[in-house]
């Protein structure tokens, strides 16, 4: 019954977090990007500290320590990487699908940033010919054209690895912290510090509250992101978490793109090409040779491989 309960929440959690890309490029339509990414926060912020007032003993973070480990929070895994990742998604070129997909390397160069910051995390030559292999199918789903490098949203596409390098350096530097800051309380003080830092980049880039078109579809996404995405979203992560442990959960990075994609095509009619599809799988590849030994212990638990 937990399995199956465990099995149900992943699924809930990738289709929720899939879909985000899907609402992302729903709601550009009617916010300038970082404001957008901001507001999202804003109101995500709050549901996370109210839910760390809920669960932990002390919801504010206390000495320097713990404040700087916020800080990198705040500015790598929420300001840096909303800000580039909805910046990116107003090239028509990306896709709800391929936002989905290079995103999904974050596990990849979270292995990267480890092997810099986290001296025990060391990669074998597997490993190596992992992270490799993984940079191939961002390669291969950028599809660069050698003649036109500034054009067909390849700036786009890097716009938003990287964001995904920020929210995995982000990720290595929290834990090397030595820091004893609840994750709820890191998590819910992050966004809001976040949400402050994206505010102040989106007056730097003069977005404003009057160039927002307030329709129910624009409404309804910042709805979707900000109590399904994100609250509803980090708390099944949190409970998931806690018993499957952070290679297991690593794995909605590779199931997201899945939802990611049937969204974008059913409210968006958006288009799914073979190098999106192939890009995928072979992210998919490098992760699984850079992880192969953790997903081995992990399969074997669940009795499918002896």
């Amino acid at each position: 019954m937990s399995r199956a309960r465990d099995l149900a929440l992943f699924l809930i959690l990738a289709a929720v977090w899939g879909s985000a890309f899907m609402a992302i490029k729903a709601g550009l339509a009617y916010f300038p990007p970082v404001l957008f990414a901001a507001l999202r926060y804003d109101v995500a912020g709050v549901v996370m500290l109210a839910y760390a007032a809920y669960a932990v003993d002390d919801p504010v973070p206390r000495g320097r320590d713990e404040w700087a480990v916020v800080a990198v929070g705040a500015t790598l895994i929420i300001a840096a990487y909303h800000a580039f990742l909805f910046i990116g998604e107003t090239d028509p070129a990306v896709t709800s699908a391929v936002a989905a997909v290079i995103v999904s390397l974050s596990p990849v160069l979270t292995t990267v940033f480890a092997r810099a910051f986290l001296p025990s995390e060391r990669l074998t030559v597997v490993g190596v010919i992992g992270l490799l292999v993984g940079l191939v199918g961002a390669v291969v789903l950028a599809a660069p054209d050698p003649a036109n490098l500034a054009g067909g949203g390849t700036v786009a596409k890097l716009l938003v690895l990287v964001a995904a390098a920020s929210f995995a350096l982000g990720s290595v530097l929290t834990r090397a912290s030595d820091a004893d800051l609840p994750i709820e309380t890191m998590e819910a003080w992050s966004m809001l510090v976040g949400a402050l830092l994206m505010h102040l980049l989106a007056a730097g880039l003069g977005e404003s509250l009057a160039d927002v078109s307030w329709t129910g579809e624009g409404i309804a996404a910042l709805a979707y992101l900000s109590i399904a995405a994100s609250g509803l979203g980090f708390l099944i992560y949190f409970d998931l978490l806690d018993r499957l442990g952070p290679i297991e959960i690593n794995l909605v990075s590779y199931v997201a793109p899945i939802f990611a994609a049937l969204a974008g095509w059913l409210f968006l009619r958006e288009a799914i090409s073979l190098n999106t599809v192939a890009g995928f799988l072979i992210i998919c590849v490098g992760f699984a040779l850079v992880k192969r030994a953790a997903l081995r212990s992990a399969l074997r638990r669940y009795g499918i491989a002896g």
